[in-house]
């Protein structure tokens, strides 16, 4: 029995377009539905599919024995159950169980097919195989190996404070009182004082506003598809970390764990998600690190998380999505290599969500650890001094900056880092921050992972075409990420601390020091502080903001555009300007090693690096001045970007 299937509707063009336009009102400070967010009821009535056409799709599903469980409250998805014989009669497709590197999988071995008379309601299946999206989260490696680096200098609660300039607003009162952050999840934590032990450790207890709960949201109406998931393992450190880093960006708000189980078929986090955003009291703001490539996850899976987002933000949630944590090569992650070229992922590259990306410290490369972290910890145990230089975060042998730290001039060929031996022992890897355009948002490649065939990309919104002119490429598609945060894992020596007591699945007892305890970096850190970084925002001006990407994409643009980049500039360190909303990462890329022919420059030797061209090294991608696709607008100065927010 295949239980809980998700049917997606679509909207008439004209009403689609409609929603895109009023969206655009809701996030207009001239318009007078400006901040005007709707109900559940207001979105279905207004933009959902007519209630005579999901009637005749549930009817219709009912004839081939298929049980219809509920239909959301936003109207375009309905629940539904049945065995792989009624699928196989409904939408002519088989379901088989199948072995993928000696683990057992159920897949359709073809593409559902509509019928013909419903193609213009009904988008597709969501999902038909029980493969699930990755977590973005890397673990610090047991040692050091980066030239010149020989002391970790693990970010503590403190440090995130100090070097993202928290602390005014926390001296202010304002540290996320009466703000909820729900961070998505198909788990439960391993244990919930795993929270309360990283908090008091790291001073944040203070806030006593602050508060961790679980919850597994129900529908508004119909059978319950989202059952307690229980601990998952290999998944719940990513639950810890989302809730733990949440709350030291934001420690005087509510953190709320959503989750669900997964089904045979469905992901429990978008369960989770869409059971919040059609219910009656949804959250403001939500935080994801889960992800999978457009061109693995499926049209109608990319569809079903544009969806929910644009729900979201029509309803005035600010939703933040990890960007990856493999470059470029999002095809490609949690691998070695990469070989299905240049990709990104479908769970962040939506134009109604805020993806996030990655970068690292650049101290330790420039040689100057001594002017930005003291030699012991506060009592706290933070020991940054300022806001530190930032580079992309990239493990890779393809990183210009690490292959030069080495003693190597090139990446690529024979005689380049990513062939040597330093290179081949411990740099093949696709861990970095990810980027890129979007391919493959819809349509199918003709070759699997890969964007081709009929694939097509987001259209580029409007707030991102603000920065064409100051590094975002004239491409008419969706990039990314929009902004990114520290998400190193420890390659030049710095990384997140987290509390997971869960030993025998990697953790760590969070006794002792705390750098005992385990640790490691991901864009998975990035989204939750991101997320708890707008709560303040929240608090500050008292109410929910729905997609923040058009205020951040303005301020920077006024920023760069007045001051140029040159003064926020990144590489500057404790030199930049104290006016700084974001800073520009200029130095550095996000480059990864790859085979094959697709989107790889690989002139002679074994390995070849990520490139838009295959016949010359274009790395993908490197830095710049203003907007980039290895870190976006870049980083931020937490207190100037609350003070700077439009009231």
């Amino acid at each position: 029995m295949l239980d809980h299937m998700q049917l997606l509707l679509k909207r008439p063009a004209e009403t689609e377009a409609a929603l895109v336009r009023f969206i655009d009102l809701l996030h207009d400070p001239k318009s007078p539905y400006f901040h005007q967010w709707l109900t559940a009821e207001q979105f279905r009535v207004n933009f959902g599919p007519a209630d005579a056409d999901v009637s005749i799709v549930s009817n219709w599903l009912s004839t081939h024995g298929l049980t219809v469980n509920g239909v959301q409250a936003g109207g375009v998805v309905i629940d539904f159950s049945g065995t792989a014989g009624q699928i196989r009669d409904a939408f002519k497709t088989e379901i088989h169980q199948i072995d993928v590197g000696g683990v057992g999988h159920v897949a359709n071995m073809s593409n559902p097919r509509i019928p013909a008379a419903l193609s213009d309601v009904v988008n597709g299946i969501v999902s038909l195989n029980d493969f699930r999206p990755h977590t973005n989260f890397k673990s610090r490696p047991a040692y050091t190996y980066t030239s010149g680096s020989s002391t970790y200098h693990a970010v503590a609660p403190a440090d995130l404070a100090t070097i993202y300039n928290l602390n005014p607003m926390f001296r202010s009162g304002i540290s996320g009182q009466g703000q909820a952050i729900v961070v998505i999840e198909n788990t439960n934590v391993y244990s919930s004082a795993d929270w309360t032990t990283f908090r008091s450790t790291f001073g944040l207890s203070s806030y006593t506003s602050g508060s961790f709960t679980q919850i597994h949201p129900a529908p508004a109406s119909g059978a319950n598809n989202c059952t307690n998931p229980g601990v998952v393992a290999g998944n719940e450190r990513e639950a810890e970390l989302d809730a733990e880093w949440a709350s030291a960006a934001a420690p005087g708000a509510a953190v709320v764990l959503a989750s669900c189980g997964d089904t045979s078929t469905t992901f429990g986090g978008l369960i989770a998600l869409q059971n919040l955003v059609n219910s009656s009291n949804p959250p403001a703001i939500i935080s994801i690190s889960y992800g999978e490539c457009e061109a693995m996850n499926g049209a109608t899976a990319n569809a079903a998380y544009s969806s929910v987002y644009q729900q979201a933000v029509a309803r005035g949630i600010s939703v933040f999505v990890s960007a990856g944590d493999e470059g470029a090569a999002s095809c490609d992650a949690d691998l070695g290599n990469a070989t299905h070229g240049i990709g990104v992922s479908g769970f962040a590259s939506t134009p109604y969500n805020v993806a996030v990306g990655g970068t690292d410290f650049g101290d330790t490369y420039a040689r100057t650890t001594a002017s930005y972290w003291t030699a012991a910890n506060g009592t706290t145990d933070g020991s940054a001094i300022s806001y530190v230089p930032e580079i992309p975060w990239n493990d890779s042998c393809a990183s210009v900056l690490i292959a030069a730290a080495n003693g190597y001039r090139t990446t690529y060929g024979t005689t380049g880092f990513c062939n040597s031996p330093t290179g081949n022992a411990y740099f093949l890897t696709t861990a970095s921050g990810s980027g890129g355009p979007s391919g493959c948002a819809a349509g199918a490649p003709s070759e699997s992972g890969v964007v081709s065939g009929t694939c097509r990309a987001y259209a580029k919104p409007a707030w991102q075409s603000l920065l064409l002119l100051l590094g975002n490429p004239a491409d008419g598609v969706r990039d990314l990420p929009d902004v990114s945060l520290f998400a190193a894992n420890g390659v030049w020596g710095h990384y997140y601390i987290v509390c997971d007591s869960d030993v025998p699945d990697g953790g760590a007892a969070c006794t002792g020091a705390p750098s005992g305890w385990a640790g490691g970096g991901g864009t998975s850190f990035a989204a939750p502080i991101w997320a708890g970084f707008q709560a303040l925002v929240n608090q500050a001006t008292g109410s929910r903001q729905g997609n923040p990407n058009p205020v951040y994409y303005s301020l920077a643009a006024t920023e760069y555009l007045l001051g140029g980049t040159s003064t926020c500039n990144s590489s500057r360190g404790n030199g930049v300007a104290s006016n700084c909303v974001f800073y520009d990462i200029t130095l550095g890329d996000m480059d990864v090693n790859c085979s094959g022919t697709n989107d790889c420059y690989r002139p002679s030797g074994n390995y070849g690096v990520l490139s838009t061209r295959n016949s010359s090294y274009s790395k993908a991608y490197g830095t710049g001045a203003g907007w980039n696709f290895a870190t976006g607008i870049g980083t931020v100065n937490v207190t100037n970007l609350v003070n700077a927010w439009p009231r």
